[in-house]
């Protein structure tokens, strides 16, 4: 009697165990996908809005924010090619001035072919 009572008592805490352990994976595995299926709700609600708003004749919003930034990095670009091309035009400047220096020949006139 003994024996039947334990090996029921040991089988239905095995069948918890399952049991519990099937209800934790369950939820970690919903929980994973409910982020998925958000993302795609929020991108499903996003390209319905455009698309209501494109059969209603609405232009879309301009990005004025990417605008901006595209509009600094060309700043910040045009800028950084302006001073390193001063800055090579000033050192050639001063390799043909120091050749110049280097190759010029003083020619000093003697009176002495009176």
């Amino acid at each position: 009697m003994f024996s039947r009572k334990n090996r029921a008592e040991k089988t239905a805490d095995e069948a918890w165990e399952h049991l519990s352990h099937a209800w934790a994976s369950a939820g970690e595995s919903a929980g994973r996908a409910g982020e998925r299926v958000s993302s795609v709700t929020d991108e499903a609600l996003a390209r319905a809005g455009a698309a209501a708003d494109a059969l209603a004749g609405r232009r879309p919003a301009r990005p004025w924010g990417l605008i901006a930034v595209v509009a600094l990095a060309g700043i910040a670009t045009g800028w950084a090619v302006a001073t390193a091309a001063r800055a090579a035009l000033e050192r050639q400047a001063e390799e043909e001035e120091a050749e110049l220096a280097e190759t010029a020949v003083v020619v000093t006139p003697t009176y002495d072919d009176h």
